[in-house]
């Protein structure tokens, strides 16, 4: 199984062109948060509607999986806790997300939205001891989850960790196979950070940010044992099935399947399709 993994696309319309054009190559996209952005000049909910027909797209070439980040948060639930309620409605567009758990292949998803106070990270908590008993005969089990785990490299900023505390605990406490993060946009770039870890047995990633098209991404070949990064810093790899190693292995050798993915074309964009609806 072939994952393609991004996070922080901060509604950059560029970004999304790329993946439409490279999701064909994958058996999985996965978008771990952030496909808005609170900061820009577009409105908000113009945003969604844009973002949400991408996503419609991108299902319609493979199965898409899709967590909220914090910039995704457009209601407030019970208790006043901020969520992202547009990434709920996905599923209506064929689009794995928050609260979902599937399996493609030998791999087990589960899906874990945006905490903002007590009520989603308990809910979390039950949604992940509940993901536990069915992954236990599912194979592999790989968590979306926008922040990555305090205290590793995948969430240092370059003066100070800005990971989440509540996901080292549960992955000291799940033990899943791989976790899919975000958010802090330059571990993977800047000084005793990095794109990938090694929390016990669990693989950590985040594939960080960065300006233009393509983003920067994480390509994951399951059944190889792989993970590859590629980013505007160069091309890294990682042996899955190899105790962790610093530095990561630059990539000479690329598979053709990776190499493919540099001669992709960006489609047409589809921001003017929100004016039709």
């Amino acid at each position: 199984m072939r994952c393609l993994v991004v996070a922080d696309l901060h509604y950059s319309l560029p970004q999304f062109d790329w993946l439409l054009a490279v999701a064909p190559h994958f058996d999985v996209v996965i978008v771990a948060g952030d496909a808005l952005d609170i900061g820009s000049s577009v409105d908000f909910q113009a945003q969604i509607v844009v973002v949400r027909k991408y996503l419609a797209l991108l299902s319609e070439k493979t199965p898409v999986i899709l967590c909220s980040g914090n910039h995704d948060l457009d209601e407030r639930g019970d208790g006043g806790e901020k969520i992202a309620r547009w990434v709920g409605e996905t599923n209506r567009i064929g689009v794995s997300r928050d609260g979902d758990s599937l399996s493609l292949g030998n791999t087990f998803f589960t899906i874990c939205p945006w905490w903002d106070g007590p009520r989603v990270k308990e809910k979390i908590g039950n949604q992940l001891s509940e993901a536990a008993a069915a992954a236990s005969n599912k194979g592999r089990w790989v968590w979306v989850h926008h922040a990555p785990a305090a205290n590793s490299p995948t969430s240092w900023s370059g003066n100070r960790f800005m990971g989440d505390v509540e996901l080292l605990e549960w992955i000291r406490r799940f033990k899943p196979d791989i976790v899919l993060s975000g958010h802090v946009h330059q571990s993977p770039f800047v000084k005793e950070g990095s794109w990938f870890d090694r929390l016990g047995d669990t693989w950590v990633f985040n594939a960080g940010h960065q300006f233009g098209s393509p983003p920067a991404h994480i390509a994951l070949d399951l059944d190889a044992g792989m993970a590859f990064w590629l980013s505007a810093a160069g091309a890294q790899c990682v042996d899955l099935d190899a105790p962790l190693q610093r530095p990561a292995t630059t990539v000479v050798d690329a598979p053709n399947w990776l190499i493919a993915l540099g001669q992709a074309h960006d489609p047409i964009r589809v921001t003017q399709l929100s004016e039709t609806n």
